[in-house]
């Protein structure tokens, strides 16, 4: 093979693409898209907020329009003793944008229903916030109920709110916090980029092929240079392209993210994520209160003293680092130097192993559409990758997400996805050399059945003739 050829071709490859009006959009229109996919959520949340409902409320009860309390979404009014019939029809007449009806209470049961009527349906922030004041009432009423001294507050000791704070730790004994949700996206993402990165410049290797073999531009190139110098060459230069639009979607990505988060501000988005703690989103109720029929003898079975000891205790336990702290700690543990190395050399062989085999595909057919069939045994592969990939973070360890990352047409996104939650040196290596081995061995073949089918016309091609080319010498 002629380097010096080797390299004219891939040049002209290279300026090829990236001068192409299409190439400078997707250039710069993607890191506005990946960046709004990133800021979008934040932004909407705050500009979702519905406005004050008024809500009339007509409690037969007694019990939960007392322990009602208005905030930024809801209002509540009292309308005891209104004809509840009247007041849903008559909405406007009487200012309200709600009736929330409370039947009297069922004694036996020691609870109440509740309905409500608007002219439009409430939002799901409304409803929750309302269901959740009648359920604390009805509660509220049935512990007090048991006629313990103190029982409210034997029940605010009782519940828990305990969230699992995760170590690893190494052979030297280092403790490192580790967030299992911040693996679980990283896992994702690094799967999914490095999908799309395969399929997009995969398909563009082979959309050239094709082209050139239509416009019959092949003819003359090969009357110069070997057909797999060609071959080599245009699956390089558009690596490097790939590369290069990548490189300078991370850059700037970041640098709008940058902005966008000195716009908004850090404290407004970690507000809006409730600082990052999944525990605030999880209230855990105490056992047996919400059990109809239960004495005061099964409830002090339940409920032993309070140890006001232990209690004191507890408060002078060490904080745990939980919510933001523990996510830009575990960011912080991450070893990206290893994601960074595994990410570009899964990237550069597996997009190489893929591309050998589209090129093929494209040398075999006239036009894409004769492409559809010889396509499916080469994306099958790619998709059962990413489908495994995508449920990883699960069990990284498991066998299916094991041998997905060492099968060579699966390794390069599997791995990448098993990355984040620690993979044996071993592993990584063998992975790697296999699909190493496995690209040298495809490109070889992919570059016979290249040489022969870049000049074959007026014939659609079957896996038939492609087996008859590989074996030609």
């Amino acid at each position: 093979m002629n380097l010096h050829k080797l390299g004219i071709i891939i040049g002209r490859e290279y300026l090829n693409k990236v001068k192409k009006k299409s190439f400078l959009i997707i250039t710069f229109v993607a890191p506005v898209v990946f960046a709004a996919l990133c800021i979008l959520p934040s932004l909407i949340m705050m500009g979702a907020k519905e406005e004050t409902k008024k809500v009339a409320v007509v409690d037969a009860s007694g019990l939960v329009l007392p322990t009602l309390e208005n905030t930024d979404v809801v209002a509540y009014y009292d309308f005891t003793g209104r004809d509840v019939d009247s007041l849903k029809t008559a909405l406007d007449a009487v200012g309200m944008d709600v009736v929330l009806d409370i039947s009297p209470l069922d004694s036996v049961q020691r609870t109440v229903t509740a309905h409500t009527y608007s002219a439009k349906p409430l939002g799901m922030e409304t409803s929750q916030i309302i269901e959740n004041r009648i359920n604390d009432a009805i509660e509220t009423y049935r512990i007090e109920s048991y006629k313990i001294k103190d029982l409210d507050k034997i029940m605010s000791e009782v519940k828990s709110n305990i969230h699992l704070v995760s170590y690893t730790v190494d052979d030297s004994g280092k403790e490192s916090i580790s967030e299992s949700s911040v693996y679980m996206v990283i896992s994702m993402l690094l799967g999914m980029a490095l999908y799309m990165f395969i399929a997009l410049f995969c398909g563009m290797v082979m959309s050239s092929v094709i082209e050139e073999k239509s416009s019959r531009v092949v003819e003359v190139l090969v009357s110069s240079v070997k057909a797999t110098e060609l071959m080599f060459g245009k699956i390089i230069g558009v690596a490097l392209v790939a590369l290069t639009q990548f490189l300078l979607w991370i850059l700037l990505t970041g640098a709008i993210l940058a902005v966008a988060a000195g716009i908004v501000g850090k404290d407004k988005i970690a507000a809006l994520t409730g600082g990052g703690n999944p525990t605030e989103m999880v209230q855990q109720m105490a056992p047996g209160v919400n059990v109809p029929g239960m004495d005061v003898a099964d409830l002090g079975t339940l409920l032993p003293a309070a140890d006001t000891t232990a209690v004191a205790a507890d408060s002078t336990a060490v904080a745990e680092p939980t919510g933001m702290e523990a996510i830009f700690s575990t960011l912080g543990n991450l070893d990206y130097g290893t994601i960074l190395l595994a990410f570009l050399l899964y990237f550069i062989f597996g997009y190489l192993l893929y591309a050998s085999m589209f090129a093929a595909i494209g040398s075999a057919v006239e036009n894409e559409a004769d492409t559809q069939q010889l396509q499916i045994p080469v994306t099958i592969p790619l998709l059962l990758g990413f489908f495994i990939a995508i449920y990883a973070f699960k069990a990284p360890e498991s066998q299916i997400v094991f041998w997905g990352s060492m099968i060579p047409f699966t390794s390069p996104i599997v791995m990448l996805a098993r990355l984040p939650f620690g993979v044996p040196t071993w592993e990584l290596i063998l992975s790697v050399a296999i699909l190493i081995g496995t690209f040298a061995l495809f490109a070889w073949m992919s570059a016979k059945i290249y040489k022969v089918g870049i000049l074959m016309y007026g014939k659609k091609s079957t896996f038939k003739d492609l087996w008859k080319w590989l074996k030609q010498k």
